[in-house]
Parts: structure tokens; sequence; C-alpha cells
């Protein structure tokens, strides 16, 4: 096992090193702008190169996972319509439909769907019925873009995929499933060399991003799998409301942010500097802290999600509980400007100019 994981740690590193040549070559990098405040253009291949290791491990253990052949489909056709988005900048339109025809194949090949969401209201089960492959639609397209909005800072989209990964794979082991439990191993090994290269640890000129091939693959993923051990009938690994716990904090500033958005008469999925990595810099915290915190933050999440699973705490209680820290994040997020200052305030740093 440690010699497995060793070589794909190796292999990740080495088509990271190798993709970084090709991505300057056909101009898959990214490039400063007034949004993007890095140094230089950065290659954006960290996501090409986890898909590529990750669809080779599959492709030579096809036990791994069941509809191993349809998951590697999945995932290389988001992976590359990514890389199309990140080189020529796609409309969202065409990446919108390409995942919602993704979501169709998983629930039309695979019988991966929602089924039911469990007693979340405390009434009894909420079962979906003819509803639930709509339903599963919204769910891929949501965590695909839940993970797409959260690469803001380096290293960020990284951390908390270590985070969503490893939880699920605990859960999974604790319900003895082994062979999926080994695969969220398996992508976390693959995540390191991304962060390590991400942020620059092994030398800025190396430095590179994940790219939207990168999250689109990685929400997917996640939601591939969260679906796979919540809805098997009569067999279910982790309840469903679990599943929101592990992955609370892009959930959470997805859905404030689009709500934001839409408030002021703007397109949800127009990019602003609004998120909360950004709420965290006008704090004063540095980029390295912001990533320590918000990666601190989403652990403490997962990890109540996972005692909750484990001691069986009421559903209901569980939801009830995340409504109201969502609420709470939706109410700071609201009024950021003031809480922000405050906060400012209170570390002896400026306050930010008011808002125009």
């Amino acid at each position: 096992m440690f010699l497995d994981l060793f070589f794909t740690f190796f292999i990740a590193f080495a088509i990271l090193f190798l993709m970084r040549k090709v991505a300057r070559k056909v101009g898959l990098v990214d490039k400063p702008s007034g949004r993007k405040m890095h140094t230089g253009n950065v290659p954006l291949v960290g996501g090409v190169a986890i898909c590529i290791t990750i669809v080779n491990y599959i492709y030579t253990h096809p036990n791994m996972i069941n509809h191993a052949n349809l998951y590697i489909l999945c995932i290389c056709g988001l992976t590359t319509v990514g890389a199309l988005d990140d080189r020529f900048d796609l409309s969202v339109k065409i990446r919108m439909l390409v995942q919602a025809f993704i979501s169709v194949a998983m629930i039309y090949f695979a019988s991966a769907e929602l089924h039911t969401l469990g007693n979340l209201l405390g009434f009894g089960a909420i079962e979906l019925g003819m509803f639930g492959g709509i339903v599963t639609v919204f769910a891929v397209i949501g965590c695909i873009n839940a993970f797409n909005m959260v690469d803001g800072i380096d290293g960020l989209l990284g951390g908390l995929s270590i985070v969503t990964f490893a939880s699920i794979g605990v859960l999974l082991l604790l319900a003895g499933e082994q062979s999926l439990s080994y695969l969220c191993l398996l992508l976390v090994i693959c995540m390191i060399p991304y962060i390590l290269m991400n942020l620059g640890l092994v030398g800025h000129k190396r430095k590179v991003f994940m790219g939207d091939a990168g999250s689109m693959m990685i929400g997917f993923t996640v939601i591939w799998l969260l679906i796979g051990a919540s809805q098997t009938p009569g067999n279910s690994m982790i309840r469903p409301v679990t599943a929101l716990w592990l992955i609370a904090v892009p959930l959470m500033d997805m859905v404030a942010i689009m709500v934001r958005r839409v408030k002021q008469g703007k397109s949800p999925f127009k990019p602003d500097r609004e998120h909360l990595h950004h709420i965290c810099q006008r704090l004063g915290f540095t980029s390295r802290q912001t990533l320590v915190l918000i990666s601190f933050i989403g652990g403490a999440f997962a990890v109540i999600g996972i005692f909750g699973e484990i001691y069986n705490i009421p559903e209901f209680v569980m939801f009830y509980s995340f409504i109201f820290l969502f609420a709470l994040y939706l109410f700071l997020l609201v009024n950021y400007y003031k809480v922000t200052n405050i906060i400012r305030r209170k570390r002896n740093l400026p306050e930010l100019p008011s808002k125009s």
C-alpha cells in the first residue's frame, strides 16, 4: 500500500511537470488581469494532471469503482471542457449544458440519482420519486460550480478538496467500503503535488493553477461519491444530510454569493471579489493565513458531519443546525462591510472605504 501511494504521488508530480511545458506551448496559461493578482503566465494544468493520474490508476484497477468506464468518460469529458474553457473562455451556457449532459449520463447508465433526502425536517423521510432525476441534475451542477467558485487563492481548492475527500474516505472506511475509501486516499495523494507547486513550495517558476478543468472534475467526483454512498437502497453508507457538512464551505459560499448577486440584479455566475477568501483578506489576513483559516473551518464542519454520522444524531437536528450556520454566514456576507470594519478596528487596521 505504501509503495502504491508513493508511486501514485510520484506519477502525479511527474505529470504536473510534463503538463506545465505542454500548457505553455498551447497557451493554456492564466494571465494576470484586473481580478487576478498573480505574477506572470501560470500553467492551468493541476486538474489535467490529477485527471490523467486517476484515470490511469482506475484503468489499471477497474474493480475499484462501479461503472469505472462511465466515470472515466465523465471526468475526461469535464476536464476537456474545463481545459477548453481555461484556454478559450467558453460561455456559461455551454459549460452548464455539458454538466447537465454528464449528469443525465450518470443517471441513465449508472442509475446514480437522488431518491431520498432523508428525514431532514423531522416529519419522515423526504422521497423524491419522479423528481429525483431533476434534483440530481441540479445537485451535480451545483456541486461542480461550488468547487469551481471556491478556487480563488493559492491552495484553497486543494485544501478544501483534501478535507472533503478525506472525510468521505473516513466514512466509507467505517462503513466497510475499503475500495472507494482507498480511491479517496488516492485523490488526496494526487492533490498534494498540486498544492506544493500551487503554493510555490518547489519554486515560484514552477507554479501551477488548478483551472476549471480541475475544479469541474473534483466537484463531479465529490457528488459521484456522495450519491453512491447515500442513495444505495437498503445499504446507504452515509445519510444525505451528512453530505451537506462535508462540502459546507464551498456550498455555503456559492449559494450566498449567488443570492447576493441576484439581489443586486447581476448574473449569479458573474465573477467578483466578494467570496469568503476575499473577505478574510480584507480582515487583514494574508493569503496563507486565509488558506489555513478556511481549511480549518471546512475541516471543523466535516468533523461535525462525521460525528453526527457516527453517533447517529437525528437528521433533522443536523439539518437545522446546518441551516442556522448558513443563515448566520449569509447575514455576515450581506453585512460584511460593517462586520469587516468592526474587526479591522479591533485589530488596529484602517477601515475599508465606504461602498459607492
